[in-house]
């Protein structure tokens, strides 16, 4: 009996010997790992994302300059079935400055891109081929909010939808909002919802995005403040009504600190979070109407773990240590939640995102 593998890619930036995209395989039965391998190379790949067709893979390029204007770039691969190897199509301005997230549409016709940089949010089509087409829209968010030196304009942080491809929702850092938008799946075009957005608390800063598996709650992680921001979703309607903010730190704890990902488990049982300064995965139990009760804390075996990722399976979760460039393998109890380390590292230079892939 053949066991069940998955490839794994990471997003990286390109400091400190890394070259661009990496994968390697992972073992679900005993959590064992392969050796990384360069699949692609890419300036600063900092956020994946895979077509539904598994045929084709996206990634931002966070930088400030592309073919001569102010803006990052968006990067269309094909993915190699049966080696996991990436050719690059095309690239195509994200219209903003470092783009730092992505996804794509639940059609697998748009790539819409948060700039964090300049704080806008593009559409770009994704032609039959899998190339990238030109913007069919582009967004700018105004404003600011109280941090001087993190708030002093927006900051588009994550972009995602909902599992109805109808509303398009974008954590801006900058704004302490986490904007709001109807998405035309057909035409690629965003437009403010009626509701144009929901708030969070002033300098809490928010930055990624999860829905429940039920969709009917969501959750925010705000970097600025350590904390999570619970919400009701209304689909019919597409807005967010906020049940409660949490601490994903403890009690105890002194220092700096920087959220970065937020993730529910498959089973719609758990919510994990990454501290970055704590260096730590919070664990919180989640209760039928969406309530989170922190569970405990599990240190991740390194520095800064600014992403991780749960395999589709809920058996483990990845976390990438940016700063001491290890990606380490923890198994899930699928009963309490709580994170054991498998004694898996990968090594991968300055690891930013994790994205677990079924093996054809």
């Amino acid at each position: 009996m053949q066991r069940q593998r998955l490839r794994v890619y990471v997003g990286t930036y390109t400091h400190r010997g890394s070259k661009g995209i990496y994968a390697f395989e992972l073992d679900l039965t005993t959590g064992a790992t392969t050796e990384p391998t360069l699949v692609a190379e890419a300036v600063n790949p900092s956020f994946l994302v895979l077509h539904p067709s598994h045929r084709f893979l996206y990634a931002v390029n966070e930088i400030g300059e592309f073919q001569g204007e102010r803006t990052g770039s968006v990067s269309a691969f094909a993915v190699d079935p049966s080696t996991g190897k990436l050719t690059l199509l095309n690239q195509q301005p994200s219209k903003g400055t470092a783009p730092c997230h992505l996804t794509v549409d639940r059609q697998g016709k748009f790539v819409l891109v948060a700039n964090y940089g300049s704080g806008s949010v593009a559409v770009l089509p994704i032609l039959p081929d899998g190339r990238l087409g030109e913007p069919t829209a582009v967004i700018q968010h105004e404003g600011k909010s109280v941090n001087p030196k993190r708030q002093e304009g927006p900051h588009a942080h994550s972009v995602n939808l909902d599992a109805a491809n109808r509303f398009a929702f974008v954590a801006d850092l900058g704004l302490d909002k986490v904007l709001i938008y109807r998405f035309d799946g057909n035409k690629g075009t965003l437009t403010p919802n009626d509701s144009p957005f929901a708030a969070v608390a002033s300098g809490a800063g928010p930055r990624h995005f999860a829905f429940h598996p039920n969709e009917r709650f969501a959750y925010v992680i705000n970097e600025l403040n350590g904390t999570i921001t619970a919400f009701r979703y209304d689909a019919q309607k597409g807005t967010l009504s906020e049940l409660q903010t949490v601490s994903t730190l403890p009690d105890d704890f002194k220092g700096d600190n920087w959220t970065a990902e937020v993730q529910v488990h498959p089973s719609g049982k758990f919510l994990y979070a990454s501290n970055r300064g704590h260096n730590s995965i919070a664990i919180f139990a989640i209760d039928g109407k969406g309530h989170l009760q922190l569970i405990g804390h599990e240190p991740t075996q390194g520095q800064t773990p600014r992403h991780f990722a749960v395999d589709p399976t809920g058996t483990f979760l990845l976390a990438a240590n940016q700063d001491s460039d290890n990606l380490v393998v923890f198994r899930i109890d699928l009963k309490t939640g709580k994170l054991q380390p498998t004694g898996q590292q990968v090594p991968i230079p300055t690891p930013v995102c994790v994205l677990p892939v079924p093996s054809p």
